[in-house]
């Protein structure tokens, strides 16, 4: 019989699924499905285009005429209302019923509203999906003044729009650092410099008790719980994500703070597999599990699933992830866990030259490198490699790093 495997999703993940089923499995039925209106496009570069620097064209990766030429059906502007494991049958909110021998959900997340009072108010937006990108584009064209919300990888995204646009910009930050679960402040003081070079001012300390509007309900100002007050013409919030799991719900799909799969992206319920941005994995380097939502991850996940999907078991997720912020006069790369472990190093080698590593066990977990991302690649070879160097941080640091100038395992 032919096989029949759907994915929720059309992200990265999803679709790199759905091109490895094609290869793995010529003759099989392969069906995608979407609550989006339109099929997948680069996340990366939709902020490309809320700057400015971008036409909607370059944006798009697939048409659908890429899934027709691929015969997987595509279907958009479509909720799944239920998943019976049992029947391996799905049901779509036009009450159509779609059979399947392996599923995928690869439904991703929603961003996190603000708990605070209007922050649902005209004006507020979140920066997640190419609409989003416009709207914020449209605001950003017709504004002077902004609040940024959200001191993480996201967040800095819309600071550099804002400045790219010519917008006076506010970003609110709770503590006294952007991203300092990975950065110290010395490092992170080189992307503050960053931001006021292009009319960003961090604000530090701070955060948003509520937003206030005008008659019509548009954002006015967001004032923070110092009794601080911003006035704005538009604010954007990047404060996390919520997965979309609630078409897993009675599935018995074993969920904790994400869905929970092992190293071959298999969920806790027999034919039901997960990837992308929503997964708990198990991380083979670490040997424990973790999460990460870059591009590059969610991508992989999808082909790991889809092989698995075909053939039980037969392919492992070990992936060293990376996320690259390309707005300002230097480049800034993360890779990894940066924020966890239980031991770092860092050095700072000039105003726009930094890095950290995050270690655990006095193994690399992930690393942040501000400036030169010369190190990289062997920063994550010796974390594939699960070398134990927290005592070499002297040779770790080194500008010129040489991943054959640490002493051999063995000597260690």
């Amino acid at each position: 019989m032919t096989e029949s495997y759907v994915i929720i999703g059309d992200g990265i993940a999803g679709s790199s699924a759905a091109e490895t089923l094609r290869e793995e499995a010529p003759d099989a039925d392969i069906t995608v499905i979407t609550d989006e209106g339109e099929a997948l496009y680069n996340r990366i570069l939709i902020k490309e285009f809320a700057k400015g620097k971008l036409p909607e064209a370059p944006i798009s990766i697939h048409d659908e005429s890429w899934y027709d030429e691929r015969d997987v059906e595509l279907s958009l502007n479509t909720h799944v209302k239920n998943i019976d494991p049992d029947a391996h049958t799905i049901e779509t909110h036009q009450g159509d019923v779609i059979d399947y021998d392996k599923l995928l959900v690869a439904t991703g997340g929603t961003p996190t509203q603000l708990p605070v009072e209007n922050s649902d108010a005209e004006g507020v937006h979140h920066f997640w999906t190419f609409q989003d990108a416009r709207n914020i584009k449209e605001s950003a064209e017709s504004g002077d003044k902004a609040v940024i919300v959200g001191a993480g990888l996201l967040g800095i995204d819309l600071a550099a729009i804002s400045g790219a646009q010519d917008i006076e910009a506010k970003y609110l930050m709770r503590g006294n650092a952007w991203w300092r679960y990975a950065l110290s402040e010395e490092g992170a003081e080189i992307m503050h410099n960053a931001m006021r070079d292009i009319g960003v001012e961090p604000v530090f300390g701070s955060g948003v008790d509520h937003f206030e509007t005008d008659d019509d309900g548009h954002v006015t100002a967001a004032v923070d719980p110092n009794g601080d007050r911003f006035e704005c013409d538009w604010a954007g919030v990047a404060i996390g994500l919520n997965f979309n799991t609630e078409i897993l719900q009675g599935t018995g799909v074993k969920q904790d703070d994400g869905v929970v799969v092992d190293q071959h992206m298999q969920s806790s319920v027999d034919d039901i597999y997960a990837a992308g941005d929503l997964t708990r994995f198990y991380d083979t380097i670490l040997g424990e599990y973790g999460q990460n939502g870059s591009w590059g991850s969610a991508k992989e996940q999808g082909t790991i699933a889809a092989k698995n999907m075909v053939d039980p078991e037969s392919a492992e997720f070990r992936w060293v992830s990376s996320y690259s912020i390309t707005h300002f006069d230097f480049p800034f790369l993360s890779f990894g866990h940066p924020t966890i472990g239980d031991d770092e190093v860092e050095k700072k080698y000039s105003d726009t030259e930094y890095r950290r590593l995050a270690l655990k066990d006095g193994k690399i977990v992930g690393g942040v490198l501000i400036g030169d991302l010369a190190p990289q690649s062997a920063y994550k070879r010796l974390m594939k490699e699960e070398r134990v160097v927290g005592d070499q941080k002297d040779v770790l640091m080194q500008k010129k790093f040489d991943p054959d100038e640490l002493a051999p395992a063995q000597e260690q």
